[in-house]
């Protein structure tokens, strides 16, 4: 799968979207609307953190006993009629989804907004084996139709403008160019309509997938997963092992702080919850229902115990927003279908040892654990995957400027540990600057100490005076 190649096209891609101002401002716009809205929507539920509290202990919960909520889940999905597949990796998930689509010959597939997806690239997995697949959400449909990775977990197209949509939809639509966001929806609408009544197999992701009734949860605003799951013959739900909550009343915790964190909602337009395929008498629902639950490398974070806690992610998008550092680069530097804090921690499991440079993309302010709804401590994952890398058998190759920071940085952390020594360090500095300072002040330095400078504001003690005694 696609992957964060290495830090020097990182540090390219950073400085291409930093120097880029019309991204910073649209960046800057879109999540400080985002905040404002959450911050509105949390202080007027009063209960936001005891809900925070509980959704976090269930979480835990869950994740302790996996093993045993996935047996149950299987078990009760079975036995409503759905068809459960475990996929060990990316692969596997692919190899699968495709097989289902060629046994019932589907060439035309409509797919809901999932970030699991994403992750196995399906997309050019099936368009490689002849099957259109058209994103039906808005944001990931204007991104798939600009040959982009979505930007962000929540909103795909939030590095776009209005504009930037109008000039897409003329070009690839054949509209009239437009910026008015409503007509631009409705051209969208329009045309996905077609696409939904001729499509054979429906693909979503899952939100939650309840062990006790067998039940999949898909929340979202526009619709469009819904239809995906219904109007098709045949559907498959994608989900990663971690999705799984014990309790139909569990649910509730998470319903009161997904959409409050993640768009600012009291609560999301459309909750789903899918059982199974149509029954007998029933006259909508789709004949045939699969679900791939898939590892990919979360086996690995469960192994790991500091790394597990980011198995409670609810994929809200939050630490995103509060993040400084996507604020400034945007999803696209990352090159990973999980950007921001939360993918800086996750990627390096799901992807592998090309993206374990990811960690180190962060300032570690800990805005994105004040944010996070389930209380993920980010920072300290952070931390402890950087000494992963750093203790490693295979060492992070670091480009250039960055290698000799880096190394500067360790000497300067080793002889920190010996304050004395710094402060003889120091007195030795002052004591062979003394003769380049003057009034306090040290104005320049002979070469090879960086050439003759002009003034630099770098105070010294003063030379102490020769005691003259009277007499």
């Amino acid at each position: 799968m696609a992957a964060a190649t290495n830090p020097r096209e990182f540090f390219k891609a950073s400085a291409r979207a930093t120097a880029d101002v019309e991204l910073r401002r649209k960046l800057d716009n879109a999540t400080g609307r985002h905040l404002d809205h959450v911050n509105h929507a949390r202080d007027e539920f009063p209960p936001y953190d005891d809900e925070r509290d509980a959704a976090r202990r269930i979480k835990d919960d869950a994740i302790a006993r996996i093993d045993e909520l996935l047996v149950e889940l299987t078990q009760n999905l079975e036995r409503h009629g759905a068809k459960v597949f475990f996929a060990a990796n990316a692969a596997q998930a692919r190899d699968y989804i495709i097989s289902v689509a060629k046994h019932n010959r589907a060439r035309r597939v409509v797919k809901g907004k999932s970030m699991t997806t994403e992750e196995i690239e399906l997309n050019q997995a099936l368009t490689r084996e002849g099957i259109d697949a058209v994103e039906t959400d808005l944001g990931e449909y204007i991104v798939q139709l600009r040959g982009e990775r979505p930007s962000h977990i929540i909103t795909p197209a939030i590095h776009l403008s209005k504009e930037d949509i109008g000039g897409l939809f003329h070009q690839k639509l054949g509209i009239p160019y437009t910026a008015e966001p409503e007509k631009l929806a409705l051209a969208a609408r329009d045309r996905l309509r077609e696409i939904f009544l001729a499509a054979e197999l429906g693909i979503t992701g899952v939100n939650f997938a309840i062990a006790e009734t067998g039940t999949l949860v898909m929340i979202e605003n526009e619709g469009n997963g819904r239809m995906s799951n219904t109007l098709p013959e045949t559907f498959i739900a994608v989900m990663g092992l971690e999705k799984v909550i014990p309790k139909l009343s569990d649910l509730s915790h998470f319903l009161e702080i997904l959409a409050r964190t993640a768009t600012g909602q009291k609560l999301t337009t459309y909750t789903n919850f899918i059982s199974g395929p149509r029954r007998p008498g029933e006259l909508d629902g789709p004949r045939e229902m699969h679900v791939v639950i898939l590892d990919n490398g979360r086996s690995a974070m469960l192994a790991d115990p500091v790394l597990r806690e980011a198995l409670c992610c609810i994929r809200c998008g939050a630490c995103l927003n509060v993040c400084p550092v996507y604020r400034q680069i945007g999803g696209h530097a990352y090159n990973s279908p999980y950007p921001g804090p939360i993918g800086s921690i996750v990627s390096p499991a799901l992807i592998g040892s090309s993206a374990a440079f990811l960690p180190f993309a962060s300032t570690l302010c800990g805005a994105c654990k004040e944010i996070c709804p389930v209380k993920i401590d980010i920072p300290r994952i952070l931390l402890h995957l950087r000494w992963k890398a750093n203790t490693g058998r295979r060492a992070l190759a670091w480009p250039g400027a960055a290698a000799r920071a880096r190394r500067g940085a360790r000497r300067f952390a080793r002889l920190a540990r010996h304050p004395r020594t710094i402060r003889l360090v120091a007195r030795l500095a002052a004591l062979f600057l003394r003769p380049f300072a003057h009034d306090g002040f040290l104005r320049r330095m002979p070469p090879p100490f960086g050439g003759w400078t002009r003034y630099r504001d770098f105070p010294l003690p003063k030379p102490r005076r020769a005691h003259k005694s009277g007499g």
